[in-house]
């Protein structure tokens, strides 16, 4: 499948690593919010050519014979890189920013200078409820914000963490300075 094209208000980017080592990417997910709110996504599975834990291969069903044939992380990121370059990109924990990183230096890839947000620290400004009350992984916003998604698929975790961006942008949308004061930062605006 083709990158998606054309201008983005940001992109959620997800990782799966098929092992301890945080450069062990398997699969890349991206859901790419438009203007219009719109969310397109789109994945590949990366031959990380290293070998999988049985437990990473339990979390998301990923191992040896799914990526058989797949590019290398190395293959794909001079194709990903200027799409992302060139927009906010939103991540859900600091973990996907963290295994991009250390799948540039495996691969000897010059390190890319992105725009990285975590929607986290967005979760917890519009819902400071959930702290101490399941938290802010997107496995219990999944449940309080009724999301429909497959954890552990990172088209569809990169889905979720846009929908999250999105939902909050509502939450806050009565609370302008706060919205703004949160939002700023990630480069995202709310609609007017």
């Amino acid at each position: 499948m083709p990158l998606p094209g054309g201008a983005f208000r940001f992109i959620a980017l997800d990782v799966e690593t098929a092992c301890g080592d945080s450069a062990s990417i398997c699969q890349i997910g991206l859901a790419c919010v438009r203007a219009d709110h719109s969310i397109q996504t789109w994945s590949t599975l990366i031959d990380p050519q290293m070998p999988f834990a049985p437990f990473n291969i339990e979390l998301h069903g990923i191992g040896p014979d799914t990526v058989r044939g797949a590019p290398t992380f190395a293959g794909v990121w001079p194709d990903l890189l200027p799409l992302l370059a060139r927009h906010p990109l939103v991540q859900h924990s600091r973990f996907d920013e963290h295994a991009i990183a250390a799948a540039c230096r495996a691969h000897g890839l010059p390190r890319a200078r992105l725009s990285w947000n975590n929607s986290v620290s967005i979760a917890r400004v519009a819902w400071p409820e959930l702290k101490g009350n399941g938290g802010h992984g997107l496995g219990n916003l999944k449940t309080v914000l009724d999301l429909d998604f497959r954890h552990h698929d990172a088209e569809e975790d990169a889905r979720a963490a846009a929908q999250v961006v999105l939902r909050a942008e509502q939450r806050l949308a009565d609370t302008p300075g706060k919205a703004s004061a949160v939002l700023a930062p990630f480069q995202l605006s709310l609609p007017l």
